[in-house]
């Protein structure tokens, strides 16, 4: 552009702006801060009963269901019981995690019904008010008695009582030194968070943020309740732990999986999806589940003659092959510990996009992909 040019278009703006008539400033107000709505779908009293109880029931069963064989890899699965479809015996060593006995019956559950038990008396003690500060004195309380038990005339007179109460102890041991530490202040709080089981994003949240998606009004309150009592979470842990109290209250109103997914789109009131460098890394994932889930759906499957289907399994070759397909995929994307939160939302999302909203079939995925599958899920709502 020669300097000619320039000059000439600088001074018909010039004249421009000089000629045109001043006018007062329009804004245009920013949205409103949530795009969801913030009411839900009122239920009769009897049905809203039936799909809560089918929630706490069905968590207890995927939990039992995957108790026998967490933290397997799948090919150990198969090679030990095939395709599991029902509750098998839990043939394992006691852990404070795990079972509190040795290899027990079929539904022996683990500490993902332990948590759901113990949300359900805080609930009950603390409805009226529920928060940070009064979780973390539930827990720290909760602590105390399992300490005070030690001291129990028969703990003292019998050694197999004191290891049944040093497992209950050892148990609640790791999550007490947060909660004591946020009663102590900020900066004992974060020494202790971000050394909380060793300082990994370890999933902590999702244990029990499900059971407050069924005592809150919204899919919104739900994921603000969720992320609030979040408090041994770090990073995008934290946004997965609101996600699945807010999956778990959708779910109270809806079987259908493309509606219950939404909300990660529309929820979002901590603004994780503005993190510039990174965005929204749940999301992400879930955009990467649907995208594992429509490759298995379009795999061209011609010879299934050498296909060898795991005994038990309720489908034919070719579903298996998809299933299959979706169990290496995932298995590319593992993490560096099987109960990190990032893994097991990943292995969530696509058990229930795979699962099409069928509760039998999306927790028998979960429960024979393997890794830290006995976990209740907000798909239990399903139930």
């Amino acid at each position: 552009m020669s300097l000619g040019f320039r000059g000439l278009v600088l001074s018909v703006m010039v004249i421009a702006f000089s000629c045109t008539p001043s006018v007062e400033r329009t804004d245009i107000p920013m949205p409103g801060e949530s795009a969801w709505d913030t009411t839900s779908v009122k239920l009769e009293e009897a049905a809203l009963e039936d799909r809560i109880l089918g929630a706490i029931v069905g968590s207890a069963i995927g939990d039992a269901m995957g108790a026998s064989t967490e933290m397997w890899y799948r090919r150990d699965i198969q090679a030990q019981y095939g395709y599991i479809t029902d509750l098998t015996t839990a043939l394992r060593e006691k852990s404070a995690e795990g079972t509190w006995r040795h290899n027990m019956v079929a539904g022996a559950t683990t500490d993902d019904t332990r948590w759901k038990v113990l949300l359900g008396d805080y609930i009950a003690q603390h409805r009226g008010e529920m928060g940070t500060a009064q979780f973390a004195d539930f827990i720290t309380d909760y602590y105390q008695q399992r300490v005070e038990a030690l001291d129990r005339a028969d703990t003292r007179s019998s050694t197999d009582i004191l290891d049944d109460r040093v497992e209950q102890l050892n148990w609640i041991k790791e999550w007490a030194r947060v909660t004591l530490a946020y009663q102590q202040g900020t900066d004992a709080f974060l020494e202790a968070q971000h050394r909380f089981y060793g300082g990994e994003m370890s999933c902590a949240g999702m244990l029990y943020t499900p059971m407050l998606g069924l005592v809150t009004h919204s899919p919104e309150a739900a994921y603000r309740m969720g992320v609030e009592h979040a408090l041994f979470d770090l990073g995008y842990a934290r946004d997965i732990s609101g996600l699945v109290a807010a999956l778990t209250n959708k779910a109270l109103q809806t079987s259908d999986v493309d509606s219950l997914l939404a909300i990660h789109q529309l929820i979002d009131p901590y603004a994780y999806q503005d993190s510039r460098l990174i965005g929204r890394l749940s999301v992400q994932m879930l955009q990467d589940a649907q995208g594992m889930v429509q490759a298995a759906e379009d795999l061209e499957l011609v010879d299934f003659t050498s296909v060898k289907v795991p005994q038990g399994f309720p489908g034919g070759p070719e579903e298996w092959l998809r299933q299959d397909y979706l169990f290496a995929e995932l298995e590319k994307r593992q993490k560096a510990i099987p109960f990190h939160a990032g893994e097991i939302w990943q292995i969530l999302v696509t058990g229930l996009l795979y699962g099409e909203g069928d509760f039998e079939k999306t927790i028998t995925f979960i429960v024979n992909y393997g890794r830290d599958n006995d976990g209740g899920q907000p798909d239990d709502a399903f139930a």
